[in-house]
């Protein structure tokens, strides 16, 4: 039987950083690379094609650094203000 792959739905993911990153929010996944049991996600900005940099996915899973999809300031401080109340 075939190892899964971690991180099926990796490549073209989008994401945004809770906190700016590199002066941004908003990117996207244009690589990935397994390096034994490490998965690294290339990340790209949206807004500035110059802006790329390598991550370890295991980070995307941690809400206080990444929202999954495009999310607009708004919606992080409304979801900020949810986890504050809990």
């Amino acid at each position: 039987m075939a190892q899964k792959q971690k991180f099926p739905h990796l490549l073209s993911s989008k994401w945004t950083a809770v906190q700016k990153t590199w002066g941004w929010r908003h990117f996207q996944v244009i690589n990935r690379k397994n390096e034994g049991k490490w998965v690294f996600a290339e990340m790209i900005s949206s807004c500035d094609n110059q802006v790329r940099f390598w991550i370890n996915a295991k980070q995307l899973k941690d809400r206080d650094l990444w929202t999954p999809g495009w999310v607009t300031l708004e919606q992080l401080r409304k979801e900020a203000q949810q986890t504050d109340e809990k």
